[in-house]
């Protein structure tokens, strides 16, 4: 039985050769996302292959860092007790202006205030090893 870290730690998040350019832009805080030039839409989460017409010309696009609350939950007891987050915290899913929509939390704001459609902006939390997460918080 292993005893949990006395000071809560976030996990890393995994990189990998397809991941890699948008957590290496991420050290300079810049939010990168995809762009498949076949079907001319957005993608994300990193991938090798556009979901919408599955073909593999797709590039990176830097994002405004602007968005919107798409849906959100509150968390008042984590699952994970070495999670650095203290409870209470929001999980959101953002939509971001470029119509993507990716998972974070909104910080610096009181998880009770966050709503649908709340206008939010990317800021960061800075990793163990010099990769920023993003997070966001109203705009």
């Amino acid at each position: 039985m292993t005893t949990p870290p006395a000071t809560p730690t976030r996990p890393q998040p995994p990189e990998d050769e397809t991941s890699r350019p948008f957590w290496e832009a991420t050290r300079t805080r810049r939010l990168l996302y995809q762009w498949c030039t076949v079907c001319d839409r957005p993608v994300f989460f990193p991938r090798d292959i556009c979901p919408g017409c599955l073909g593999s010309t797709l590039e990176w696009r830097e994002s405004s860092g602007r968005g919107t609350v798409y849906t959100f939950s509150n968390v008042h007891r984590p699952q994970m007790p070495n999670f650095a987050l203290p409870a209470p915290y929001t999980v959101a899913l953002i939509e971001l202006a470029e119509g993507v929509r990716l998972m974070s939390n909104v910080v610096n704001c009181d998880p009770e205030q966050v709503r649908v459609g709340m206008a939010v902006k990317v800021t960061w939390e800075r990793l163990d090893d010099g990769r920023h997460l993003p997070q966001f918080e109203p705009a």
